[in-house]
């Protein structure tokens, strides 16, 4: 299902919680998942050479850039977007910034503001 917390890909291990009510301003570095349900002010840097995922579920909002393997965006991001693996937009999400991806998978009623660049796989 689009935007479900079990999506198919990703990361396992840790997972991390933005919740509702919570804003965090400034960058953000992780590795595992990240759940946004809050607001994020700032930009958001997965570990790099791991496995990783960002998911900004239904109300969340991220006013940055995200720079991650896997983004699942069901929520608002304000700002430009990379993902080297794997980036579904949900139902519900917006991403008012350009969109850098390997491969992308948008369902109805999504949107981008922005440019679509597809980035190539090296091996």
């Amino acid at each position: 299902m689009l935007g479900s917390k079990k999506s198919g890909f990703g990361a396992g291990g840790n997972t991390t919680l933005v919740a509702r009510d919570t804003t965090v301003v400034g960058d953000v570095h992780f590795s595992g998942s990240l759940d946004i349900e809050g607001v994020v002010q700032g930009n958001i840097f997965a570990e790099e050479g791991k496995d990783a995922l960002v998911r900004i579920i239904d109300k969340g909002r991220v006013q940055g850039e995200i720079r991650a393997p896997s983004v699942v965006i069901n929520g608002i991001v304000e700002g430009d977007v990379y993902s080297s693996k794997h980036l579904e937009l949900a139902a519900k999400g917006r991403v008012q910034g350009n969109v850098h991806y390997t491969l992308l998978e948008m369902a109805a009623g999504s949107e981008v503001n922005g440019s679509l660049t597809h980035i190539a796989v090296t091996q």
